[in-house]
């Protein structure tokens, strides 16, 4: 297949502990402030706590487990990057290929990039790819510049 090129995507086990080091310190302080508020008689603020720390939790566990070690079913372990789409190769090995409407949403410390995109079967499909899980930076660089046609 001429004109596609293959990206293999690896845990970033240096970026989970990051996100560890963020998202469960915040979570432990909210958990027990929320506890001081339950027992202290404002049951009120400890509901609202308690569901920042739900929310915080879940975004946690999926970015970590998801995005950065890749354990999740549907954590992408590779990318094919042709000329009018892009392929998102599954943990399981499928494909999921994205066809219409393609976005490519950069961040601006470079570190990380979203791809949107409706599959095959019409199913908009999102995906956060971070410059830890490539095997080398030059990949990184070489998908984020020609990942700029679809801004």
């Amino acid at each position: 297949m001429a004109g596609i090129d293959n990206y293999r995507l690896a845990p970033d086990k240096r970026g989970a502990m990051w996100d560890a080091l963020l998202y469960i310190p915040v979570v432990l302080l909210l958990s027990s402030y929320s506890a001081k508020s339950w027992y202290g008689g404002d049951q009120t603020f400890a509901y609202v706590l308690l569901f920042l720390v739900t929310f915080i939790f879940l975004i946690g566990a999926n970015r970590i487990l998801g995005t950065r070690l890749m354990l999740l079913p549907n954590s992408p372990r590779g990318l094919e990057l042709g000329k009018k789409s892009v392929a998102v190769i599954g943990k399981a090995g499928e494909r999921t290929e994205l066809v219409k409407d393609l976005r490519y949403y950069p961040d601006y410390a470079a570190k990380s990039f979203g791809l949107v995109g409706v599959d095959l079967s019409g199913k908009k499909r999102q995906y956060v790819f971070h410059r830890g899980q490539f095997e080398r930076e030059s990949d990184f660089m070489d998908l984020r510049s020609r990942m700029s046609v679809y801004k």
